[in-house]
């Protein structure tokens, strides 16, 4: 076997146990999530060169990023699940602020982009990402949280409509690149507002076959694993079937989710995150994030990445804030809301990924300007975002916290 081979066989399982250990640490001697410890050890792998077999012909890039697809794809499903759409209508100011916030950033960021004379095209790439809020991270620390209440529940709303607006916006970015490279309007209109909407639709399809799956499945084997495994295979599928297509598998699980939820399909007695699969997916994809993140241009762009993320923060804990006591919470909980939508890394990585294997050349362009940025979300964001949901007071004690505290209370004693 040629050192090639070697390392796509033998570094990557490394590295994701490394990962795993690392993570497995900062949980029990850390107050830092675990997703933040997966990317630090992709992105100090990928300092050390470990991760070089990426570029390897022998090695599957395609393969890599169908996993990192189906990994996120399977947190999307989750989310959307979790998502009510009629919530929207019932209090609409939450609409508002979604709409609002994602207006504004892209906006700013543009202003930003302009201050630091990046190219325009540059600054449509960065302002069109910095709408994305990563999924994977607020599930992931939501998840080991256990959060529940009004600021975790804005969050995930909001994170799914920042998801779909961000897809939206660097759709019609594609769309712009091009018309401006090609001048082929039908290209430019496939790229946008055609693979959203089928998207969109090829989820939805997958909403209503999904349950009648499941039913079959339950009647073989009324367990668990059977509903988890039901649905995961359906979410593979999906991404398969997406990427195939040359659509948008982030989108299409989104919408898998929202229309189960609205097909009555009760996931209760599903496997949280699709667990031991959904724990080993969220290693792989947050190393093979942070592997992506050259070192190159880093320390250049971190000056960049500061300013963009102060001002990205700024406006939504400024827009959260300011809709809150009109749409019903406090304006501490608002502004600690708008603080929670930090993360966005795994999300606008892979969206930069899968367009550039669509023909965007200019998503691979715009990564060293942005990587600085990308870097310090990787690690402070889902820290975070794991903050205002402790100072919101909606972390939920698990039973190993319990029992350290009644440990602690009967040596007190």
């Amino acid at each position: 076997m040629d050192l090639d081979n070697w390392a796509a066989v033998v570094v990557w399982p490394l590295m994701l146990l490394a990962a795993w250990l690392a993570g497995e640490w900062a949980a029990q001697h850390t107050r830092i999530p675990r997703v933040c410890a997966y990317g630090l050890v992709g992105l100090a792998l990928s300092g050390l060169g470990l991760t070089q077999s990426l570029a390897s012909p022998n090695y599957s890039q395609t393969a890599l990023a169908w996993m990192a697809n189906m990994a996120l794809a399977l947190t999307l499903f989750e989310l959307g699940y979790r998502i009510n759409p009629r919530w929207f209508l019932r209090n609409p100011w939450v609409l508002v602020a979604g709409l609002a916030q994602a207006a504004l950033t892209f906006a700013a960021v543009m202003w930003v982009g302009h201050w630091f004379a990046l190219p325009t095209n540059h600054c449509l790439v960065l302002a069109a990402l910095c709408v994305a809020t990563s999924p994977a991270a607020v599930m992931r620390v939501t998840h080991e949280l256990r959060s529940a209440g009004q600021v975790t529940e804005r969050l995930l709303h909001l994170c799914a409509l920042n998801c779909l607006l961000a897809v939206l916006l660097f759709k019609c970015v594609v769309g712009y690149w091009h018309l401006e490279t090609s001048g082929d309007w039908g290209k430019a209109a496939f790229n946008s507002v055609y693979v959203i909407g089928l998207s969109l639709v090829v989820g939805a399809v997958f909403g209503v076959i999904a349950p009648v799956l499941n039913r079959l499945a339950s009647t073989l084997q009324n367990s668990v694993q059977a509903t988890t495994v039901t649905f995961a295979l359906c979410v593979l599928l999906l991404t398969g079937l997406a990427q195939t297509m040359q659509l948008s598998p982030l989108l299409a699980a989104l919408a898998f989710g929202a229309v189960a939820r609205e097909r009555r399909v009760m996931l209760s007695h599903a496997q949280r995150n699709f667990g031991a699969l959904g724990d080993v997916l969220t290693v792989f994809l947050f190393v093979f994030i942070g592997s992506l993140l050259s070192w190159e241009g880093l320390f250049s762009s971190l000056l960049l990445g500061a300013v963009v993320l102060t001002v990205r923060s700024s406006v939504h804990v400024m827009v959260n804030a300011g809709v809150a006591r009109i749409s019903g919470t406090t304006f501490r909980k608002g502004a600690l809301t708008g603080l929670s939508l930090m993360p966005m890394s795994a999300f606008a990585l892979l969206l930069l990924e899968e367009s550039r294997r669509y023909g965007f050349d200019l998503g691979r362009e715009s990564l060293p300007v942005i990587v600085g940025l990308l870097v310090m979300q990787d690690v402070i964001g889902p820290w975070v975002t794991q903050r205002a949901l402790l100072w919101a007071g909606e972390a939920q004690p698990t039973t190993a916290t319990l029992m350290a505290h009644e440990k602690t209370t009967e040596k007190g004693a």
